[in-house]
């Protein structure tokens, strides 16, 4: 294997950790970076209970510790400024439009991979790599690609779609042949302090997971998305009242009330009205999904094409058709209706292993009168 100089991003949990030590064992030159992408102190100062964030100040010190361990250099740099333009200002947009957005997703795409590749080009870096669980390859022509991990439980290729793909060359991914035992495994062989550090599962800067009163604080109490208003069936009786839009999701069923003959679901929302839709499980259930804000990583594929797609980060890839591509979005077809198609989320189209694109769901739901 030719011997590169790599800059590895080290959020302090052990999948980074390996990550690194996985390189040096290889004999490439690895620098290790840790990205400060919001303000931590003021984040753990609202927290009321625990958190498993790997990215507050304990995070910083546990990949200066590995860095160490591996006889690295370790730098930490500022990203706050870009990240809350390009991840949490956008993550407030998205609760108060209506949608759910997908936070991790957006970092990956505006934030983390393009500020790691300009400034390991200032350290002479030749490749970045990270602790996802993905892998790259290559096509008949040559072309790099980006493939599912091995280990379909911990496949984090989901998260990479919006990569800009002139990156593609430059990006290694170590952990892609590997499960998550293995990995702990490796960790406690070589001592790294991360080893048996839980899961990181909140949202970075929400580390307490109340996103209601993160948004509360970014938009105000008064905001309409935070306001009380009607909760209605898709034949529009008012059955109810929410307490803010913004604080449902589609799919939902917890919080709606009960003492009706079926469940009810969270169906979708009108912001202008400041309405919750709800419905029954089989009203939930979409035949297709149009993605809008495109990006491809392989050659798109053309109307009548069979896909695999990916609508929820827990959700298996499902098969589908698509029925009309441009340049703004793609309408694909399930080959069987699928429940909670949720404005805003990530849909990811695969060919097998391979991450053709992705984008995020668009519009309204037709059920819910947009």
């Amino acid at each position: 294997m030719e011997k590169k100089t790599v800059l590895v991003a080290m959020s302090g949990g052990v999948d980074s950790s390996v990550a690194a030590a996985l390189l040096v064992e290889q004999g490439h030159t690895v620098i290790g970076v840790t990205m400060k992408t919001f303000c931590y102190q003021d984040a753990e100062a609202e927290l009321t209970g625990p958190t498993r964030s790997c990215c507050g100040l304990d995070g910083i010190m546990d990949a200066r510790q590995v860095a160490d361990r591996l006889g690295i250099a370790h730098y930490v740099f500022d990203v706050e400024r870009e990240f809350t333009r390009d991840v949490i200002d956008d993550f407030v947009q998205e609760y108060a439009a209506g949608r759910t957005p997908n936070p991790c997703v957006r970092c990956n795409g505006n934030t983390k991979f393009r500020d790691l590749l300009r400034r390991g080009r200032m350290l002479g870096c030749d490749a970045i790599a990270t602790g996802h669980y993905a892998r790259m390859g290559i096509d008949e022509a040559g072309r790099p690609l980006l493939l599912r991990g091995v280990d379909a439980d911990k496949d984090q290729s989901y998260f990479l779609w919006a990569l800009p793909p002139e990156i593609l060359p430059q990006l290694m991914f170590p952990l892609g042949e590997l499960t998550k035992p293995r990995v702990r495994e490796i960790a406690r062989d070589l001592g790294l302090v991360t080893a048996d550090k839980p899961e990181s599962m909140e949202i970075c800067f929400v580390p307490d997971g109340n996103y209601p009163r993160f948004l509360q604080k970014r938009l105000g109490a008064g905001h309409a998305a935070l306001a009380p208003g009607a909760m209605v069936t898709t034949a529009g009786e008012v059955v109810g009242e929410h307490d803010g839009y913004a604080r449902y999701t589609v799919g939902q069923r917890r919080g709606l009330g009960g003492g009706r003959p079926l469940p009810l679901y969270v169906i979708g929302t009108r912001p202008g009205r400041r309405e919750v839709v709800v419905g029954t499980m089989e009203e939930l259930h979409r035949p297709g999904v149009t993605i809008g804000e495109l990006n491809w990583l392989a050659p798109p594929p053309a109307v009548g094409d069979a896909v695999q797609v990916q609508i929820r980060h827990r959700a298996k890839a499902v098969d589908a058709t698509v029925a009309s591509v441009d340049e703004d979005a793609v309408t694909l077809r399930f080959a069987t209706p699928q429940r909670a198609v949720s404005p805003g989320q990530s849909a990811v189209m695969f060919a097998g292993d391979v991450v053709l694109g992705g984008g995020r769901i668009a519009g309204g739901d037709p059920a819910a009168g947009e």
